[in-house]
């Protein structure tokens, strides 16, 4: 009997650990928690998190900050929660940027699945591709004929080489035969700037990024990656519509944390989520900046996270070997 003391002493501490976990998940959160957003302030991803992170304090009861932990293209900031306890208290905002395209061109440090657990969609935007209001070819059919007729002749840019905007110039060229001479840029306002000048044919980008300009006319809209009609952007026809199903897109960002939340934990996020984003006056802030939801469960965003990877996987790892090609790398 004695021979099993030490034993036993080392096991009891485990199993009251693991036996108070449940009871710990109950009274979740009894203190401040906090969501690593892994990318630079003031884009889509921050806006959406500090929407959230606002509705979830006044629901929850405790303060949910913010904390902006750019680099690597999100790895660093991603990374850094892999290794964060269980709990609840330390949070992530993943995307169809950082855990899906990238993997394709760079091995990351953690697995996209095993190292998570994969909470609630917060939102995307639409890709939208764009032509100076005065180039002859207004339509997309117009523009891919032209294309085809003088292979090479059009440029288009996105804000990064390997970007998920990329993908979906590539992915139209595959399909329509076309070749477009890519120009990358390191910011959406230097692209819609050049587009207006005339020194690029054409831009694919988020779709807030050039909506000012859509809007006022100055930009010709030429196809969007919405799966129905944007009203706000009625003259602007959707891939779909067009004869491209394939090129729905959309570049989406969600909220995970470290791998083996509580489920009661990842449940109850999960629905004051949904609950923020459903919100008319979160709905009304989404739609001036062209963000679009998704009311998923927890399970089902696990699953449409990985139905992107089936997706995107094929078309990223053949821009990755161009790339190599071409003495490129994702930016």
């Amino acid at each position: 009997m004695f021979r099993n003391m030490p034993m036993r002493a080392a096991i009891l501490p485990l199993l009251y650990v693991l036996g108070s976990l449940p009871a710990q998940a109950q009274s979740w959160p009894t203190r401040p928690v906090r969501i690593v957003v892994p990318f630079s302030g003031a884009g889509t991803a921050d806006l959406l998190t500090r929407i959230v992170a606002d509705r979830l304090g006044a629901a929850l009861g405790q303060p949910f900050v913010v904390e902006d932990r750019p680099g690597a293209g999100g790895i660093i900031g991603q990374e850094s929660v892999v290794h964060a306890a269980p709990d609840g208290y330390t949070l992530v905002v993943s995307s169809l940027g950082s855990l899906v395209i990238t993997p394709a061109f760079t091995p990351l440090p953690f697995d996209p699945f095993k190292d998570f657990t994969h909470i609630a969609y917060l939102g995307g935007q639409p890709t939208v591709m764009f032509v100076n209001k005065d180039l002859p070819q207004k339509t997309l059919a117009a523009f891919v004929a032209y294309a085809k007729a003088h292979p090479g002749a059009f440029t288009y840019a996105t804000i990064s080489y390997g970007s998920q905007t990329q993908l979906v110039n590539e992915m139209l060229q595959n399909e329509t035969g076309i070749q477009m001479t890519y120009v990358p840029y390191r910011g959406a306002n230097l692209i819609v700037n050049d587009v207006l000048g005339g020194h690029l044919t054409s831009g694919s980008l988020a779709l807030s990024a050039a909506a000012g300009q859509l809007k006022a006319g100055a930009l010709r809209g030429l196809a969007i990656g919405t799966e129905e009609p944007l009203p706000a952007f009625a003259d602007i026809p959707t891939f779909k519509e067009l004869g491209y199903p394939d090129l729905v897109s959309s570049t989406w960002f969600g909220l995970s944390g470290p791998a083996n939340l509580p489920p009661q934990i990842v449940a109850r996020l999960n629905t004051e989520v949904v609950k923020a984003l459903q919100a008319p006056d979160v709905q009304a802030r989404l739609e001036s900046e062209a963000i679009d939801t998704k009311s998923l469960n927890a399970a089902d965003f696990t699953a449409f996270f990985r139905q992107e990877v089936v997706r995107w996987t094929p078309i990223a790892k053949a821009v990755a070997a161009k790339a190599k090609d071409a003495g490129m790398a994702p930016q």
